[in-house]
């Protein structure tokens, strides 16, 4: 079943903290698709060619059917999956985290590693804070010219989100949805419009 929303980070950025002398960095991204959460580790990891490891976890798709995560050399089990776990456990998608650590000299065990990468995550992501995607369907009206001004209007004061507008032989107002909104919205047109306008369904999109 789709998710009717998901969480993502609102902006780049990168959060440090120090932790028994290791300096851990966390770089956090949208990332709309597995080919930029993987350039963005690239890039990450350039800023930082002289790092002890550049653990990494990322999640694509509102419903997360893409997920993976690199411990980059620390003992196995103890950054990226930490790292993707706290992703998952703030339901954020379309997002990418890279934890870079400078070792201090002073070991953690598996315990302090998971503690820390996990963390650290959870840290930066309150610091650059999330934004609610929710789901919304698409549907374009199609009314006369006459009608077109009104109808936006209408649809404005009733706090529907008008998308785009195309202008033929007849206008096209493309507005989201909610999905259980659909058959009072039908009603309402159909009602705000003397019956003249059509209404056709289109995809899906995430808004905020």
């Amino acid at each position: 079943m789709k998710s009717d929303q998901y969480v993502t980070v609102a902006r780049e950025g990168v959060h440090e903290a120090e932790i028994n002398r290791s300096r851990f960095l966390c770089s956090l991204a949208p990332a709309a698709t597995e080919q930029e959460a993987q350039e963005f580790v690239a890039r990450v990891r350039k800023e930082h060619p002289t790092a002890t490891h550049n653990c990494f976890a990322y999640v694509v798709g509102a419903d997360a059917s893409v997920q993976k995560a690199s411990d980059d050399g620390e003992p196995g089990g103890t950054a990226g999956v930490p790292m993707l776990q706290m992703l998952m456990r703030r339901d954020v998608r379309y997002a990418v985290a890279v934890v870079t650590r400078y070792y201090g000299g002073v070991k953690l065990g598996a315990g302090g590693l998971i503690r820390a990468y996990g963390g650290v995550v959870g840290e930066a992501l309150d610091e650059l804070g999330t934004v609610t995607r929710r789901r919304y369907r698409l549907v374009t009206v199609t009314v006369d010219h006459q009608r077109a001004g009104k109808t936006q209007n209408d649809l404005r004061s009733t706090g529907r989100t008008v998308v785009d507008l195309r202008y033929g032989a007849a206008v096209e107002i493309e507005v989201a949805l909610p999905e259980a909104d659909l058959p009072a919205f039908e009603a309402w047109l159909a009602d705000s419009t003397a019956g003249s306008a059509t209404l056709t369904l289109g995809g899906e999109t995430y808004a905020s």
